[in-house]
C-alpha cells in the first residue's frame, strides 16, 4: 500500500526536484518506475514499524503517513547523494516510526484503533445447558 504518490512529492519538493532525480534517461520525463519505486520502500518501512502496532493495509491512511513516506521515498531517491536537510528529514521520520511502534506516538486521531498483540480477546457465550435443562435426560 502506497502512501503518498509522486504529485505529492511533487507539491512537497517541486517538479525541478523530481526531475533532477527521477530523469534517469535525461529525457526531461519524470520516470514513473523509479518514483513508484522509493514510494514502494517507503511504505514497507513505514509497515516494518507500525505493522505491530495497527492493523495493515490502513484505511483510511492517516495524513501524517503522506508526509513520512515523502520524506522518505525523497531519501531514497537521492540515493548518495542526500544533502544534510533530505537526511535529517529521513532521520526524524524513522525516529518518528520507531516510537509509534513502541507506543510512544500516535498515527493521529484519523488512525485505526490499534491492536493489542499477545493473546486473543475472550467473551463468554450464553449458556445452552445447565441443570434444569439436563434434569429431563
Amino acid at each position: 500500500m502506497s502512501y503518498a504518490t509522486q504529485d505529492d512529492l511533487v507539491r512537497r519538493f517541486g517538479e525541478g526536484e523530481l526531475l533532477d532525480l527521477a530523469d534517469r534517461d535525461n529525457d526531461g520525463v519524470i520516470d514513473t518506475e523509479v518514483v513508484d519505486g522509493a514510494l514502494a520502500d517507503a511504505a514497507s518501512l513505514i509497515d516494518s514499524y507500525i505493522g505491530r502496532r495497527v492493523s495493515l493495509p490502513l484505511d483510511p491512511v492517516p495524513a501524517v503517513l503522506e508526509r513520512v513516506a515523502c520524506n522518505l521515498a525523497r531519501y531514497f531517491l537521492y540515493e548518495d547523494r542526500a544533502t544534510e536537510e533530505v537526511r535529517k528529514r529521513h532521520e526524524e521520520a524513522v525516529s518518528w516510526l520507531r516510537a509509534v511502534s513502541r507506543g510512544e506516538a500516535t498515527l493521529g486521531a484519523e488512525a485505526p484503533a490499534t491492536t493489542t498483540g499477545g493473546s486473543p480477546a475472550y467473551e463468554a457465550g450464553r449458556r445452552e445447558f445447565d441443570d434444569d435443562a439436563l434434569k429431563g435426560f
